[in-house]
């Protein structure tokens, strides 16, 4: 019969499709066995990025279920449970993955037929019935990627599956009774399903295999890859009516085309690895801190209202107020690193009133700055003034306010395209001014001068002396990221990074912990471009020192505006008659530079260390005309560096005093 023998081809065609299967699974897993050992330290080309190509291969259809009205026209007598065919899977592929990372992403969309035949039935006349569909659909399958194995080609991948129904075509055979060959054939019914689902949203699993085709000497690279996928029954119910699903294995291959870039290999030959770890690594130090406060309230966008992170004290708080006390008034969140640094700035307002109510001939102007115009920025200023005459009765006459677009040394400078949002952030405030030797810096006047500093004393939990610093000069050039190990003389291992700067500190503490000393082997393992990772090693000995109790160190700021890197004259004065007088015979200073997030992270780097370098040239200078050479300088430039910067950038108070050259002076040894 006809049907018989359709049936039996099917079954011979399913029979020599398993052998397929098992033949290139066997191949899949000896191909995965093999681990390349090809490097590509010294190709002219990195691997590429994007990979475009086509992929092809076989579904091999699993229909379960039951099936038995076709359409409207057609109700077999019996139902068709169990089923398999071979379909066409062609489709298009895009490929994302980065050489030197284990994860991708990819996107296969094209053609995908879910064809099949199902097993042969009799109805209660004792005739053979078969039934065969041709559904067909659009697919689009965007997987995941992953790489367990990174000197391997061999890959995981899985994903969802959108199939939209472009063929619902089915035939349908009814055969004759055996008993009686002679009775007139049926005709055999073609036709399309009935309510088959335009949609499908399923998923896959599967793993596949990259065979370079070529070598990574030439730019443009081939891959072919021979995959397996396999599409569960999970969202694979073609009609939405009775139970029929769909299981499927796909085998197939993709040929893929990349193009690399060009290698850089003599730079990363250039790369200097080197560790720089002090003497004594101080454990704690006293530190007395001489805190400068910014003469600057922020205000919110669209507010005219003080900030809540600010302070502001009830009219009966005001007697129990003490500068040197602040702990007592703590802002409602502090944001910041330093919480101690963070309580003073956002009591401005408060010391202001304490200041003035004592110095009762001082006199301010309040000056507003808004974007939205100087009447806006008034009413900035008026806010303020409110505040400090009814809070701590101070007589309004001595305060004067006014408005403007921006201050008077404004962030946003003209021309400027990169960053406006954060300048003009910086730029919306209220900035206090005047001549009142009472309530400013010392050696300072003029519009912009800072108010007098506020004295605090805490514990430096890890000073910048007892940092251990790790220099991979060339490395930006070299290396899309590097890291530590840090191995011990018991074993132990502790990791680091991934860096993508050329130097790094890290606290000794944090390496040695307890541990009074210890020797290390470092190595740095540097990333190429390629994936292919590079070591260099040097070793270094660490010791932990406790300070004398009496130890005590000195520490002093200087702030700047946005882009400044020059140390104004009133600076220069206060750097010389206050600071330097203060460094003890044979005493260390050290002065480490910082910027805010704004701009280039190469050019905020030396930007810091053009500021710190200056700040040492005023302190050098004014020891040599004392005839002093007894004291050591350590100069760093950390730049925009948010592990070390004394404060978050979330707000642009953070932000003014992240632009700031610290001192720190450290009694000789």
């Amino acid at each position: 019969m006809t049907i018989r023998n359709n049936n039996t081809r099917s079954r011979k065609a399913w029979s020599a499709s398993k052998l397929t299967i098992k033949s290139i699974a066997l191949s899949t897993l000896l191909i995965t066995g093999v681990q390349s050992t090809v490097q590509a330290q010294d190709a002219p080309f990195t691997k590429p990025s994007w990979w475009f190509g086509a992929a092809a291969g076989a579904n091999f259809n699993f229909y379960n279920g039951s099936t038995q009205k076709l359409n409207a026209q057609l109700t077999p007598p019996v139902a068709f449970h169990e089923g398999n065919g071979i379909g066409l899977f062609a489709a298009p592929l895009i490929e994302y993955r980065r050489p030197e990372s284990r994860w991708g992403l990819m996107l296969q969309t094209g053609y995908d037929s879910r064809r099949g035949t199902f097993d042969q039935q009799i109805t209660p006349c004792d005739c053979p019935v078969g039934l065969s569909t041709k559904l067909s659909y659009i697919t689009v399958e965007p997987s995941l990627r992953f790489a367990p194995f990174k000197a391997s080609g061999f890959y995981l991948m899985g994903g969802p599956r959108l199939a939209f129904n472009v063929k619902k075509e089915f035939r349908y055979e009814l055969g004759v009774n055996p008993a009686y060959p002679d009775q007139e054939k049926n005709p055999v019914v073609n036709g399309d399903l009935s309510d088959v689902k335009e949609r499908l949203l399923s998923m896959q699993v599967g793993a596949g295999y990259d065979i370079p085709l070529n070598s990574q000497d030439n730019r443009n690279q081939l891959v072919l890859s021979p995959f397996v996928t396999y599409q569960p029954y999970f969202g694979q119910s073609p009609r939405s009516i009775e139970t029929m699903t769909v299981n499927t294995l796909r085998v197939g291959a993709a040929l893929k085309f990349g193009r690399g870039k060009v290698n850089t290999p003599a730079v990363v030959n250039n790369v200097q690895f080197s560790v720089n770890s002090p003497t004594n690594i101080t454990a704690d130090r006293r530190v007395r801190e001489t805190f400068p406060l910014r003469n600057y309230v922020f205000f919110n966008q669209g507010s005219t209202a003080i900030p809540d992170r600010y302070v502001l004290l009830e009219k009966d708080q005001v007697k129990d107020f003490k500068e040197d006390q602040l702990e007592v008034f703590t802002p409602k969140t502090l944001s910041g690193r330093s919480e101690r640094e963070m309580t003073v700035y956002y009591n401005v307002l408060n010391i202001l009133g304490d200041r003035m109510g004592k110095n009762p001939a001082a006199t301010i102007t309040l000056v507003g700055s808004s974007e939205n115009g100087p009447q806006e920025g008034k009413v900035m200023a008026e806010t303020v003034k409110s505040y400090l005459v009814n809070t701590f009765n101070i007589e309004a006459s001595r305060i004067t306010v006014e408005g403007r677009n921006k201050p008077k040394l404004p962030s946003e400078q003209p021309g400027g395209t990169k960053e406006l949002d954060l300048l003009r952030e910086g730029d919306r405030r209220v900035s206090i001014e005047s001549n009142s030797p009472a309530l400013l810096m010392e050696f300072q006047s003029g519009p912009e001068a800072a108010l007098k500093p506020v004295e605090i004393t805490a514990i430096q939990e890890a000073p910048l002396d007892s940092y251990v610093t790790f220099t991979t000069a060339g490395s930006t050039e070299a290396y899309t990221s590097w890291s530590m190990e840090l191995t011990d003389d018991k074993g132990t291992v502790q990791n680091f990074g991934p860096y993508m700067q050329e130097t790094v500190s890290i606290p000794g503490k944090s390496i040695l912990g307890s541990r009074p000393k210890g020797t290390y082997l470092v190595t740095m393992l540097g990333t190429k471009e390629d994936g292919t990772i590079e070591k260099k090693e040097a070793t270094v000995n660490m010791v932990l020192w406790t300070p004398a109790k009496d130890e005590e160190g000195q520490r002093y700021s200087v702030l700047y505006e946005f882009n400044d890197s020059k140390a104004i004259s009133t600076y220069e004065k206060y750097l010389t008659e206050i600071v330097t007088p203060k460094i003890p015979k044979g005493g260390k200073v050290i002065i480490h530079g910082h910027t805010d997030i704004i701009g280039d992270e190469t050019n905020n780097r030396n930007l810091s260390l053009a500021r710190a370098n200056d700040v040492k040239r005023i302190i050098e200078s004014s020891l040599a005309k004392a005839g002093r050479t007894d004291v050591t300088f350590e100069v760093q430039g950390f730049g925009e560096d948010q592990n070390l910067a004394p404060f978050n950038n979330k707000f642009p108070e953070e932000r003014f005093y992240n632009r700031t050259v610290i001192i720190d002076i450290v009694p000789g040894k």
